[in-house]
């Protein structure tokens, strides 16, 4: 992984054990599952690879139209939403843990890293957007520590959109990602944390956060919710700008040194 930053302790890892799994990076690849994430008591999450691999659909399209500023995606996966921004003119980045999404991404003409959202990121505090879609509120396993990183990459006043699970859950628990096509339903890798969250447990904790609230909404079964960062401006802080354009829309791979940053 590039530009590995040195964790303080109880930080959340910067590169889950799947990372790199044959299954995942073969799902997205192929643009379909079965793939799951199984608990340790056996209990399986399906994941939408197929949807995740498609373009950009009507649900999507409705939270980017809400998306202000230079858009940050975490845990971009394939790239759908990264590759819709860039269709449409704005600045956004991708970030993903995975190499095949980072590679994906790329080729759908996005921009994107190989990094995590809990390492040194570009433009940091200046992000007009964050998005945690596709259950990305889970990243790291704890929800309090990913909310405080996403208050510290937006922008004072920035918008956090986060997808809820569609149930009312808040739950922590280590998981492993399986192919169910494999005979054995081999587990790709360590067990890594996760958590599940829903839109009630959301907003109650960041209500204890101080952030605030803009919306909530619900779309073809899919659940969102908006956040308002309560982060105070500084002097030296630049605000977002939504206008922004990226300057090239070739398919690149981005180095660590040269990622697309909010203008």
């Amino acid at each position: 992984m590039k530009g590995t930053a040195r964790l303080a302790p109880g930080t959340p890892s910067a590169a889950p054990a799947w990372a790199g799994s044959d299954p995942y990076a073969a799902a997205l690849r192929s643009g379909h599952g079965p793939l799951f994430l199984r608990r340790a008591d056996g209990w399986l999450l399906p994941l939408d690879v197929e949807r995740w691999c498609a373009r950009a659909d009507a649900v999507d399209l409705e939270v980017l139209d809400r998306c202000e500023g230079a858009v940050l995606d975490v845990g971009c996966g394939p790239g759908r939403l990264v590759a819709e921004l860039a269709a449409r003119g704005r600045t956004a980045l991708g970030i993903d843990v995975s190499e095949a999404a980072v590679a994906r991404t790329v080729g759908l003409g996005g921009q994107s890293l190989r990094r995590s959202v809990f390492e040194p990121l570009p433009g940091e505090g200046r992000w007009g957007t964050v998005l945690l879609m596709d259950g990305n509120v889970g990243i790291g396993g704890d929800p309090r520590a990913l909310l405080a990183r996403v208050a510290a990459l937006l922008a004072p006043g920035g918008l956090l959109i986060a997808e809820t699970a569609p149930v009312d859950v808040d739950e922590r628990a280590h998981v492993q990602l399986v192919d169910v096509t494999d005979a054995h339903a081999r587990a790709a890798g360590s067990p890594f944390p996760w958590a599940r969250v829903g839109t009630r447990a959301l907003l109650r904790r960041a209500g204890a956060a101080d952030w605030r609230t803009a919306d909530q909404w619900t779309s073809g079964g899919r659940r969102f919710v908006a956040l308002r960062s309560s982060r105070p401006a500084s002097s030296s802080a630049e605000p977002p700008n939504s206008a922004a354009v990226i300057s090239s829309q070739r398919a690149r791979k981005p180095s660590a040194d040269s990622p697309v940053t909010p203008a």
